[in-house]
């Protein structure tokens, strides 16, 4: 039952982004279309999309779910992404949860993405193709860097095996995005490997401070 891992108060207390947002990258903006960022330097996957503000209590979900091994928490959160995703209606065919480096994997024990990734990939029906994805070197985290050092930091961190992604279209899903460059650096290394096309969703967007919501 829905709400036994995530109370029924803090379900109704989500802030789902609204919109305009970027017709790429899914950032909310003040105007429909494609953001400058994106005019200027187009990430490698065609759309983003994020369900939520990392905010309370999406980030308190999870947060339990990768540093508290709450794990049932993942199904929970992934019968509200159903639907999410299926009114985006793309037309993707596989599912790929972005991958932990080995370290960090070890360290955890699991791979918090996979935990929503893979009952999601069920309810909307497409092949779950964890391992078609690699983190091939480990990775600082991201939290507290600049968009530069963001992309920097994550430049040439995947590689993709061709066998189960070529000439497929492939949803990357991933627990936060911030500025996408995690995102946009695993499409580029599944389209070098020969993916159609690359859409990626995320459970939660982190806001600049000025478009986050407040709460008293």
């Amino acid at each position: 039952m829905e709400g036994t891992r995530w109370c029924v108060d803090c379900q109704e207390k989500i802030q789902e982004l609204s919109k305009p947002v970027c017709d790429i990258c899914g950032l909310p903006q003040f105007y429909a279309g494609t953001c400058v960022k994106c005019l200027h330097k187009p990430p490698a996957f065609k759309m983003l999309r994020s369900w939520a503000s990392f905010a309370h209590p999406i980030q308190k979900a999870l947060h339990r779910l990768k540093y508290r091994r709450d794990i049932g928490l993942g199904e929970a959160i992934s019968r509200h992404m159903t639907g999410f995703l299926m009114k985006l209606a793309w037309p993707v065919e596989i599912l790929i949860p972005v991958p932990l480096g080995k370290r960090r994997l070890k360290e955890r024990g699991y791979n918090q993405v996979g935990m929503i990734a893979k009952p999601l990939a069920m309810q909307v029906e497409l092949d779950y193709k964890p391992h078609s994805l690699i983190r091939c070197r480990d990775t600082r985290t991201q939290v507290g860097l600049t968009a530069i050092q963001r992309h920097n930091n994550v430049k040439g961190a995947f590689k993709a095996f061709t066998k189960n992604i070529e000439n497929r279209t492939v949803l990357l899903v991933d627990d936060v995005a911030t500025t996408g460059a995690t995102l946009s650096s695993a499409a580029e290394a599944l389209k070098s490997y020969g993916a159609r096309e690359v859409y990626a969703v995320t459970i939660a967007r982190a806001l600049p401070i000025k478009m986050a919501p407040k709460y008293s």
